[in-house]
C-alpha cells in the first residue's frame, strides 16, 4: 500500500468500473459491484485491495494471496485462490499500470508563481502553470499550460516549454525547446555545451556549440541525466523516448521515437538512433554511427560500428547476441581446459 502522506488516492472503485477502464474481463459478473480501495503487492494485499500477476516467478504468492481482486492472464487464472476475484487480461502489467493510474492519477499543479522565484523580462507563463520557490526563468522564456516548474529549476533565456510539462528540482535547461507532457526529473541538465574541441599541443581550442536540444512530446528524462546541445545541428530526442537516470546524450545525437535508454548508458556525438531502440544499462555507443530501428543492446555492451534494424547485440565490441553467447561459452571452456591442464 502506498504511503498516503506522499500519494493522493482516489476511489473506491467497483470491479466492474475497473474492468471497463483497463479493458479486462471480470471472471464473475455477479460481483461487478464489489469495491476495492487500493492496489497492493500479492504478498501483502488485503481483501479490499487489487493486485496483479505478470511474472510466473510469483505464482506461489498468487496462490496464497489475500488480495480481494487480481489482474491475471488467462493461462494462470486457474491457480487463483477461490476468495480472489479475477480481472482477466492478455497484458496484466499494462492493465495494472492503468488501474494504478486510476487510483493515483496525475494531479494538476495549483497555479502560482512563488514570490521567491526570479522571472526575467518578456517571459510568457500560462496562468495555469506553477513556478515554485527559487526557480529562475530567463528573459524571453515561454512556459505553456499546466506546467510545474519545481524549486530551484533554472530555465535559460528564450527556452520554450510546452504544455503539461513537469520539471523537477535543481534541473537546468538552456538552448532547448521542450514538447508537451515531458517529465524532467531532478538534477537534469539540458542544453549545456557539447564536448567539442580541436586538440592542440599548445592548448585545446573550444569549438562553439551553436545548436539546440529539441525534445518531443511524452518524453521522460531521469534524474541527473545530461543532454548536450548540438554543435551546429540540433540534438534531437524523439516523441515518447524514456531516458533513465544518469544517462549521457552527447551533441548532435538523434533519437527516434519511443527509444528506451537505461541508467549509466552513454551515446557519443552525432550518432543516430532509430525508432524504438532499447539500450540497456551501462552501454557505450561511440560517435558517428547508426543504430537501426527496433535494435536492442544488452547491458554493458560497447557499440563501435553500425547496428542493423532489429538486431540484438551484446558484448564489447558488440556482436549479434548469439555470437556473444558463443564467445562466452568458448572462453569458459578454454579457461576450464587450461585449469585442468595446470592441475
Amino acid at each position: 500500500m502506498a504511503d498516503h502522506r506522499f500519494y493522493s488516492r482516489m476511489g473506491p472503485f467497483t470491479l466492474g468500473e475497473l474492468a471497463n477502464l483497463i479493458n479486462a474481463d471480470l471472471n464473475n459478473v455477479e460481483i461487478s459491484g464489489r469495491t476495492v480501495t487500493d492496489v497492493g503487492p500479492l504478498n501483502t494485499a488485503s481483501q479490499e485491495e487489487l493486485s496483479f500477476l505478470d511474472n510466473p516467478k510469483y505464482i506461489s504468492e498468487f496462490k496464497n494471496t489475500d488480495a480481494g481482486a487480481c489482474i491475471v492472464s488467462p493461462k494462470y487464472a486457474s491457480k487463483a485462490p477461490a476468495r480472489t476475484a479475477l480481472l482477466i487480461s492478455k497484458d496484466p502489467y499494462k492493465a495494472y499500470a492503468l488501474a494504478a493510474r486510476v487510483f493515483y492519477p496525475v494531479i494538476q499543479p495549483e497555479p502560482d508563481i512563488s514570490h521567491s522565484a526570479s522571472v526575467g523580462k518578456d517571459v510568457t507563463i500560462d496562468k495555469s502553470s506553477r513556478i515554485e520557490a527559487g526557480a529562475v526563468i530567463g528573459d524571453g522564456a515561454i512556459i505553456g499550460k499546466h506546467c510545474l516548474i519545481s524549486a530551484n529549476v533554472v530555465i535559460g533565456a528564450s527556452v520554450k516549454i510546452g504544455n503539461h510539462v513537469v520539471i523537477r528540482s535543481n534541473s537546468t535547461l538552456s538552448h532547448c525547446i521542450i514538447g508537451d507532457y515531458a517529465h524532467i526529473y531532478p538534477g537534469v541538465q539540458i542544453g549545456q555545451d557539447g564536448f567539442g574541441f580541436h586538440p592542440d599541443i599548445e592548448g585545446h581550442i573550444k569549438v562553439p556549440q551553436l545548436g539546440r536540444v529539441i525534445i518531443g512530446d511524452n518524453v521522460e528524462i531521469g534524474a541527473n541525466s545530461t543532454i548536450d546541445r548540438g554543435s551546429g545541428p540540433d540534438t534531437i530526442i524523439g516523441n515518447g523516448c524514456w531516458i533513465d537516470n544518469l544517462v549521457q546524450i552527447a551533441h548532435n545525437v538523434e533519437l527516434g521515437r519511443g527509444c528506451v535508454i537505461a541508467a549509466q548508458a552513454g551515446v557519443s556525438g552525432s550518432s543516430k538512433i532509430g525508432d524504438f531502440v532499447f539500450v540497456a544499462g551501462q552501454v557505450g555507443i561511440v560517435g558517428h554511427l547508426s543504430v537501426g530501428t527496433g535494435a536492442r543492446i544488452a547491458g554493458q555492451s560497447g557499440v563501435i560500428k553500425d547496428v542493423p534494424p532489429g538486431a540484438i547485440m551484446g558484448g564489447t565490441p558488440a556482436v549479434p547476441i548469439k555470437d556473444w553467447h558463443r564467445q562466452s561459452i568458448a572462453m569458459s571452456r578454454l579457461i576450464h581446459k587450461d585449469k585442468r591442464i595446470n592441475e
